[in-house]
């Protein structure tokens, strides 16, 4: 710790000085005080020294320069004049009103800094607290051997009449379908989050990872030992002015109530996000309203134009009986100009002549796709047949605003065993055949526009004990255009939605806040990705982890 510079250092230089001066002619009862207080100011250094406010060779170094000091201000008044000198008598109510007045501020800086506490911090690290986990896992990937290959999927695609395909997760070709997998991944988290003040917040988190996967922290190893990246996963502030009303900006967790069906876990927001919870005389009814708004893409004319996410959830968590919690949200989500529109060709041959910026402003872009989602080439079939650009540029058939109803009830008549029952139904109430085939040409016959999850756990809520356990089974059903499939779950069917199936998961605490898991999650298209009934996938998915959390 760095000893403030306080009205204390002077006190203390002037105690030397007078104590050092000590050596003149002076009256007996003076002579005593001002050994007495020599004495008590040494061992008040010494106390500093063990407390670790000073490092023994600065306290040395402060007491050299008070003799120092001292000594040439006893030669500068002998020089003065040969007369003796005489030291005033100071009176002893003077005294201790001196002596009060230096205790209290030491006392009151110690206080302050708390000297006097074993291994005291400084009072802003109460401020701060440190969070994070480490996870280490094998995951064996297992495809069904009836999957088409990438090379299928890329010719249908580019043969199909018009140009449709829900299989953008496996283009280009280079893309694995039917070759089983096995890797071991690492993940890593580090989190702060520091109390400016009553009001006033900030979390900062970083996390392994890659900036073109937004939906997995994972790192996979086998990189040549080379190093991992650290990536900025949330930075946010939050303003809590009243009980009742919390406000959050920047890269921000997931402010809704939610599951992986519509949101990866591991899914951060950048924007803005506002919860609002009355309190009303019933405190086993906690009703909330939570309103959101989170730019996708940034206004950049001409050459492309803004995308945003807007949301709002209402819901609340009600204590229904001592022994049973039930939570609820009614969620309405607009994504604004993320649906794709046809080229024109006059913009076209205006972008190969080099004077149309906004040629592609339309496209589903390959880093935020995973695959499910209904998609069409938006580039004009003049590009092909004439231009020789026939390299497809994807763009999404459906406009999306989903409705999302989520609940979980939690019965804890067995407690420290809970029964957790979850609920979560999606639909998106902007996919409209009609309004696709007039906006992009396309004449859809199938997708589906709604998903659903079912899930029950058994054991602890939280592993935090050795020998804490949970055991949990689900089965989802997730519709080709029923949500955007860029921040659905990255695990299940390997991402995206037009896929059901369901998941086993067993964890088991080893230790305080160390725990293993192991989850099993089969997985397979509702519908075909490519449009060809042929072009059906499947796989299988094993993973067994090591987690710790401090």
């Amino acid at each position: 710790m760095k000893f403030t510079q306080k009205p204390l250092h002077k006190a203390m230089v002037g105690v030397f000085v007078g104590m050092l001066a000590a050596g003149q002619p002076a009256f007996a009862d003076d002579r005593e005080s001002l050994e007495t207080l020599r004495e008590t100011t040494l061992n008040l250094i010494d106390a500093l020294v063990e407390q670790g406010i000073f490092s023994r060779e600065k306290a040395d170094a402060m007491v050299k320069a008070a003799q120092s000091k001292a000594a040439k201000t006893v030669t500068r008044e002998k020089s003065k004049s040969a007369a003796p000198v005489r030291v005033q008598y100071v009176p002893e109510t003077v005294k201790n009103e001196i002596r009060d007045q230096l205790r209290q501020e030491v006392l009151a800086q110690a206080k302050a800094e708390r000297w006097a506490e074993p291994n005291a911090v400084p009072s802003w690290l109460d401020r701060i607290k440190w969070e994070g986990d480490m996870r280490v896992r094998y995951q064996m990937e297992e495809f069904a051997k009836s999957n088409a290959s990438p090379d299928d999927y890329y010719l249908e695609t580019l043969t199909s009449t018009p140009n449709t395909t829900r299989a953008a997760g496996f283009i280009p070709a280079s893309a694995n379908s039917t070759h089983d997998r096995e890797r071991f991944r690492v993940r890593a988290r580090l989190g702060m989050l520091a109390k400016v003040s009553d009001d006033w917040s900030a979390g900062v988190r970083l996390a392994t990872g890659t900036t073109s996967d937004r939906v997995s922290t994972n790192q996979t190893m086998g990189q040549d030992f080379n190093k991992y990246q650290f990536l900025v996963d949330r930075a946010y502030v939050k303003y809590d002015p009243v009980e009742w009303l919390s406000v959050t900006g920047g890269r921000v967790p997931n402010p809704w109530l939610s599951t992986d069906l519509v949101w990866d876990e591991d899914l951060n927001f950048e924007g803005f996000a506002a919860t609002l919870k009355p309190s009303f005389a019933n405190g086993d009814f906690r009703p909330f309203l939570t309103i959101g708004a989170f730019p996708l893409r940034e206004d950049g004319p001409p050459s492309k134009s803004s995308r945003w996410l807007r949301g709002a959830q209402l819901g609340a968590k009600w204590q229904l009986v001592p022994n049973t919690r039930l939570s609820f949200g009614l969620a309405l989500y607009d994504y604004y100009n993320l649906e794709g529109s046809p080229e024109t060709q006059a913009n076209y041959q205006s972008y190969k002549l080099g004077g149309s910026a906004t040629y592609g402003q339309y496209e589903y872009g390959s880093g935020m796709r995973q695959k499910g989602n209904t998609l069409f080439n938006t580039a004009p079939t003049y590009a092909c047949t004439v231009g020789g650009d026939c390299d497809p540029i994807w763009g999404l058939a459906s406009k999306f605003r989903p409705v999302n109803l989520t609940a979980s009830l939690d019965l804890a008549h067995f407690d420290p065993v809970h029964v957790v029952l979850t609920a979560d139904y999606v639909k998106n109430t902007a996919f409209d055949r009609s309004e696709i085939q007039r906006r992009t040409g396309v004449a859809l016959t199938d997708g589906k526009d709604y998903g659903y999850l079912f899930k029950l756990a058994v054991g602890m809520p939280k592993l935090a004990q050795r020998h804490d356990w949970q055991g949990s089974f689900a089965y989802r059903y997730l519709g080709s255009d029923a949500t955007v499939d860029a921040f659905t779950d990255s695990d299940f069917g390997l991402g995206g939605t037009n896929l059901k199936g369901y998941q086993l998961g067993l964890n088991y605490g080893v230790d305080q806040n160390a725990w293993l898991s192991l989850r099993w999650m089969s997985a397979q298209s509702i519908e075909s990705f490519s449009l060809d009934p042929a072009h059906r996938f499947g796989v299988d998915l094993l993973q067994a982890d090591v987690n710790v959390r401090f």
